[in-house]
């Protein structure tokens, strides 16, 4: 079975590695790709040179562990991007926009669109533990780190990033 984490990883940090890590173990996946857009929703700041810096990153973090992949799509919509998978992972926060229908055209689609996942697998996010769905099992320690902290310097976000991004990932690169 593969599975796709699909995410901007601006940049990788500890959490997004025990999602992957969680994802993996409760679903026997033998692969989970990390997947990257390369326009995402909502995050038009990022750009080429942003996505070949994440990428390489990402590389880097894989190259150590052989059931975690790299993946690139032009897909934009979660359903879009797991549609070749047989599971898809993500955030409570992520699964709360999924369900947004101001995301697609109207309900219908929306309806559609969830109706087409695969398995979901969804890591808590504080006290968000979204009903429907197959909650991943991730230490406590790791349900308030984000990467817009980090991006943004915040003292608490110390240690929260994965040490490939640390030497990969800097603003000027």
């Amino acid at each position: 079975m593969i599975g796709c984490y699909p995410g901007s990883f601006d940049p990788p940090t500890v959490a997004h590695l025990a999602v992957a890590e969680a994802a993996v173990a409760a679903a026997a996946l033998d692969r989970l790709d990390l997947v990257i857009s390369r326009a995402a929703l909502g995050k038009e700041h990022l750009d080429e040179r942003s996505l070949e810096r994440r990428l390489a990153t990402l590389d880097a973090v894989a190259a150590t562990r052989p059931w975690l992949g790299v993946a690139v799509t032009d897909a934009r919509l979660i359903a879009d991007i797991a549609r070749p998978y047989d599971a898809v992972v993500m955030g409570a926060d992520k699964w709360r926009q999924v369900t947004d229908a101001a995301w697609y055209h109207d309900e219908a689609e929306r309806d559609a669109a969830l109706a087409a996942l695969p398995l979901v697998l969804v890591a808590p996010r504080g006290d968000d533990r979204p009903d429907g769905v197959r909650l991943l099992d991730v230490d406590g320690a790791h349900l308030h780190v984000n990467a817009t902290a980090i991006r943004d310097g915040a003292a608490h976000a110390d240690g929260w990033v994965l040490p490939e991004a640390a030497h990969l990932h800097r603003p000027d690169a």
